[in-house]
């Protein structure tokens, strides 16, 4: 049984995650900005690439890197181009005006698993573009990569691990239960805090038919 996609972290955790940060989002923000200002491009021109369609008004002519300060660092991006030059996408724009909150969204995809239905949500609601099923799934696919790299990283960087546990109602095999949500912290030598995998994301990727209650 596939788990809840509707799930929703504690809006504690969340705010920790998306306050302290996670080295792996401004990779995460990247993609996401990327295939968003991809779809974008070609709801311009009215045609996929190489696709062959009457209504072209335009063609594709590559990339061009633009690095922009948000507040989790520095991230570039790969901004479409097409060949008359008339065309910028509004997606870059909208998306860093809601970094934020793209911040947020992307830091519980991590602890929850990433959906193509939350990928879709997100490029919609904050950067103004509606995704095909491809070009979702195909972002989907990039997020997942990015994520299982960070996730597996080595931690040898860090000088001290901090546990902690909390307890949360869960919804398992149809009854709720308290469970424990076990929480890791690492510090690091220069004294900031990294947040490693965490017990949350590992409880919430295995009880797969579980669904966190109101």
């Amino acid at each position: 049984m596939t788990r809840q996609s509707d799930c929703t972290l504690s809006p504690d955790l969340v705010q920790l995650i998306a306050d302290q940060g996670l080295d792996v989002l401004p990779e995460l923000i990247r993609i996401v900005l990327n295939h968003a200002m991809q779809a974008e491009r070609s709801q311009y021109l009215n045609a996929e690439l190489h696709e062959r369609t009457a209504e072209r008004r335009g063609y594709a002519n590559g990339y061009k890197p633009k690095t922009v300060t948000t507040r989790i660092g520095k991230v570039t991006f790969d901004v479409p181009q097409v060949r008359d030059s008339s065309f910028y996408p509004q997606a870059l724009e909208k998306g860093l005006r809601s970094e934020r909150a793209l911040t947020l969204a992307l830091a519980e995809m991590y602890v929850q698993g990433v959906s193509t239905r939350k990928v879709a949500a997100i490029t919609e609601q904050l950067c103004g573009v509606e995704l095909t099923s491809t070009q979702v799934s195909r972002a989907a696919a990039q997020l997942d990569a990015a994520l299982e790299q960070w996730r597996t990283r080595p931690l040898d960087a860090c000088r001290y691990l901090l546990l902690d546990a909390r307890y949360e109602k869960v919804r398992i095999d149809g009854q709720v239960r308290d469970a424990a949500v076990l929480i890791a912290m690492g510090m690091r030598a220069d004294g900031k805090r990294a947040l490693p995998e965490s017990g949350a994301a590992r409880f919430d990727r295995r009880a797969a038919d579980r669904q966190r209650c109101p």
